[in-house]
């Protein structure tokens, strides 16, 4: 079947959509690539997003206009791609607003945009709200990319992690055969960055775009030291974050009373935050190699600090595994759904704190009847075709 996966990561730059052929070749299941895009959201609506994100204080009112505004955008996005590729089922993630996490535990969380636009725009079966059921099961909810990644990585020859750098930083750590898999937020990865571009720059710049502030600038020990010391990087995982803790406000906070670093140094000491806490994130799994996705593959100032920390261990794109690197998360919900609609647990077991797997999301009815097929067999591995 045709999925068209989507998501609009907490960077709120673009939706990603990517439309994959699933199927099933014997145990594993075949992942034919047919194409992806990124389309930029309207300038007013990604403000209206932005300014709903904490610590806004957000009315019912608003929050219900974004919920469906948001949803007649994803519904353009996979209409056009309906057009254009064809598909079965869309598997919509939707737009994070909240993640509500209390001493260490997930308790809640909030993706908007209505499936029912999507469903109107397509016709088709649509499946959302992927993280609330692992939340309701004990785990994280987030993040959710460890049942791609075990069956995309998995290998004999030492541990590897799937690192993804969105808003928030993210790995898979996946071990050989048998060996458990863990998924978890590292912390920030261009949040702060994104927030401060767009502060230094009067709100000229959306990012630093190709790690150019970064690059001018030099690392502030004293402040990389005050920022190493949050409390969410001494937690064992699996934990998540967001925006609810790295928001507007965090950096004015931890610079209180500390001598002003210029834009430029802020931007490289926020840019080493990143690398440093990814790398010590992956050294304590003891990793051979990472596999980056996301945005951030678009910073080669972070790349390379990326590189620097994480060496000996080698840093590749998700170009090098068959799958775009700005593209990933959006084929990742693409398998999600198939997932879904087959019966088949969509996180695996342990890996976000969860003990028992669960099937994710719920559907949408689309205009054709809905015959779901028989719950089929946990997949062996991921097979990735263009």
């Amino acid at each position: 079947m045709i999925v068209l996966g989507m998501i609009s990561g907490t960077s709120v730059d673009a939706i990603d959509i990517a439309a994959a052929d699933l199927s099933w070749a014997g145990p594993d299941i075949v992942l034919r690539r047919l194409g992806h895009r990124e389309v930029a959201w309207p300038h007013a609506l990604r403000a209206r997003i932005l300014a709903a994100l904490p610590p806004a204080p957000v009315g019912m009112a608003e929050m219900c206009a974004l919920d469906v505004l948001v949803g007649e955008s994803f519904a353009a996005v996979a209409r056009d791609a309906q057009a254009e590729f064809g598909g079965d089922l869309v598997a919509s993630h939707g737009q994070n607003v909240f993640h509500w996490t209390e001493h260490g535990r997930a308790r809640g969380t909030l993706q908007i945009g209505q499936p029912a636009c999507i469903v109107e725009a397509t016709g088709l079966h649509v499946v959302s709200d992927f993280r609330a059921r692992d939340v309701a099961a004990g785990g994280q909810g987030a993040p959710l990319a460890s049942t791609l990644d075990a069956l995309w990585l998995a290998s004999d020859d030492g541990p590897r992690a799937a690192l993804n750098l969105g808003g928030i930083a993210n790995i898979t750590v996946v071990g050989g055969a048998g060996a458990p898999v863990i998924a978890f937020d590292t912390g920030p990865a261009s949040c702060l960055l994104d927030v401060e571009a767009a502060r230094i720059s009067n709100g000229a710049l959306s990012c630093d775009l190709d790690g150019r502030l970064a690059g001018a600038g030099q690392v502030r020990p004293d402040l990389l030291d005050r920022l190493l010391a949050e409390p969410y990087y001494a937690v064992a995982p699996p934990k998540s974050t967001g925006r609810e803790l790295f928001d507007a406000g965090y950096l004015a906070s931890r610079l209180h009373g500390m001598p002003e670093p210029t834009p430029s140094d802020l931007m490289a000491t926020l840019t080493e935050l990143t690398a440093r806490t990814v790398a010590d994130a992956c050294r304590a799994h003891g990793v051979v190699e990472v596999v980056a996705s996301g945005g951030g593959t678009r910073n080669p100032t972070l790349m390379a600090a990326l590189a620097r920390r994480l060496a000996p261990a080698a840093l590749v794109t998700s170009e090098a595994r068959g799958l775009p690197s700005g593209a990933k998360e959006a084929y990742l919900f693409a398998l999600l759904g198939f997932l879904t609609w087959h019966g088949l647990p969509g996180v695996v077991g342990g890996a976000t704190g969860s003990a028992t797997p669960r099937v994710l999301g719920r559907i949408s009815p689309g205009n054709l009847p809905r015959r779901l097929p028989e719950p089929a067999s946990p997949p062996r591995a991921l097979i990735i075709v263009e």
